[in-house]
């Protein structure tokens, strides 16, 4: 396959639109089945002064301090920042590898590159969404550290300004050169995922059962959380925008040594282990929330091919 087979119309085609859409509506609905858990797992993260416990625990302590509703505070924010993140993730993953491959069956090798490709594209154009809600959904909580700064936004688009104007528009991708190195994790998720779906259709059914999704989209996401787990409490750390950068180096340089700092850091603190905060909360949301995800993602998106008579030509061919 040479890149002159590449073939841009199959990229904005109709089969990838159901995708996205489909990926997006089992994105929102899985999240919001499961937020409260991930409440649990950002206050983790962030509050370094809060200790590690279990999920009932500290969803529990949040309700009794903060009320209620506490647990889905910053809701709105996360689920319009996810539906827009998997609609361009899904687009793009499906898009590229349709164009590129042109009905040829895939390998892990190529899922791999779709999904960085589709990561990196995700990243850039979604990050402001992610710092605006990690904000929002922590503002109003009762941390640990004192240290925190409180802030006092009133909505999506007031987050938007005030951070533009106080912190300056490069604030709005705090946490970016993290989440490039974090495609890895959707990559690997979506590879594991496409492997296991590929090996399991080899048998005498084609189409896979419900808990067969569920469970292969339990184990790909548990396989691409844990190895970048790390990584991802630096990303939350840096959208929280807490943190003061230095300007004195390239912004790459600075990046890289922000990210080793508060690695080493973690560990000075806490051990090895203290990389791992939060760990079971994510584990739980995250899987739970991928699983149900691309069980919904796999139903509407396959309806839909059936309904348009499009089933074994698109959806089949993965």
């Amino acid at each position: 396959m040479t890149t002159g087979d590449f073939r841009f119309t199959e990229v904005f085609s109709y089969e990838s639109l159901v995708h996205a859409v489909s990926g997006a509506v089992g994105s929102v609905t899985a999240m919001t089945v499961f937020f409260p858990l991930d409440t649990a797992r950002l206050r983790l993260q962030v509050d370094e002064n809060r200790k590690a416990r279990s999920t009932p625990a500290i969803l529990s302590e949040i309700v009794k301090e903060e009320g209620l509703l506490a647990p889905y505070r910053g809701w709105f924010p996360v689920i319009c920042s996810l539906c827009c993140s998997n609609f361009v993730y899904f687009y793009c993953f499906h898009g590229l590898k349709a164009s590129w491959l042109r009905g040829q069956k895939s390998a892990p090798g190529t899922d791999l590159i779709f999904g960085i490709a589709a990561g990196i594209i995700n990243v850039l154009v979604t990050t402001p969404l992610w710092v605006v809600n990690t904000r929002l959904k922590l503002q109003g909580a009762n941390f640990r550290n004192e240290d925190i700064r409180p802030t006092s936004y009133s909505g999506i688009l007031d987050a938007f300004v005030q951070i533009s104007s106080k912190e300056g528009v490069g604030a709005l991708w705090n946490g970016t050169f993290p989440s490039l190195l974090l495609v890895l994790n959707p990559a690997i998720q979506f590879m594991i995922y496409e492997g296991l779906k590929r090996q399991l259709s080899r048998g005498v059914h084609t189409e896979l059962t419900s808990v067969e999704v569920f469970l292969i989209g339990a184990i790909a996401k548990a396989i691409a959380t844990t190895a970048t787990y790390p990584l991802q409490t630096i990303q939350s750390i840096l959208r929280f925008g807490q943190l003061q950068e230095s300007t004195d180096k390239s912004r790459i340089l600075s990046s890289l040594m922000v990210i080793k700092r508060l690695l080493v850091n973690r560990v000075r603190k806490y051990g090895a282990l203290g990389l791992f905060k939060g760990l079971e909360a994510k584990l739980l949301q995250t899987v739970l929330t991928a699983a149900l995800m691309f069980l919904l993602y796999e139903k509407i998106a396959s309806n839909t091919f059936k309904v348009m008579g499009l089933n074994k030509a698109t959806h089949g061919k993965r």
